[in-house]
């Protein structure tokens, strides 16, 4: 198992790396794709070389990279709380945490006003600009963006997920 790792990490690193530029990211997948090779090689047929199987679970945890990635972009990057409420939940060492994460954002996006919901929803899920939800609710797009602004505040009152005890 060493050698494997010795002969084959710096070359997934490199692969990697052309992929991603973030150092540290680089080295985690590098190490996940290690990390699933070992474990997985009783599944490896010789259908294909040994690297180029590599290759072809490090391209799915890149995949995997980048949604969460853009996951995060789409749903939180406008409103700093999202941010900061998810980014406990999005590395991965959590991975965990993500579909109770989504289940309470939804649970509070129940709890707060139905049009406060429907925007949030609209806005950060679907990522559908503020004329499109405009369109779509029968206003205007200054109306929207004063929800928007409200539905925000609201969501962040009726967040609970913070509070929960540890």
């Amino acid at each position: 198992m060493e050698k494997i790792f010795n002969q084959y990490y710096p070359k997934i690193k490199s692969f990697v790396r052309k992929r991603i530029d973030d150092e540290g990211v680089v080295e985690e997948i590098s190490n996940d794709v290690m990390v699933v090779a070992l474990n997985s090689t009783c599944t490896f047929q010789n259908k294909s070389l040994f690297f180029s199987w590599l290759c072809g679970i490090a391209k799915h945890k890149i995949v995997d990279y980048y949604r969460k990635k853009k996951l995060k972009t789409i749903l939180f990057s406008i409103s700093p709380y999202f941010e900061e409420i998810s980014d406990g939940a999005l590395n991965p060492e959590k991975d965990c945490l993500k579909n109770e994460l989504k289940k309470e954002i939804y649970k509070t996006f129940s709890e707060i006003k139905k049009d406060y919901g429907k925007i949030l929803r609209l806005k950060y899920l679907e990522g559908l600009r503020i004329k499109t939800i405009a369109k779509i609710m029968k206003t205007t797009a200054k109306a929207i963006e004063s929800k928007l602004m409200r539905a925000r505040l609201s969501f962040k009152e009726n967040w609970n997920y913070d509070k929960k005890e540890d």
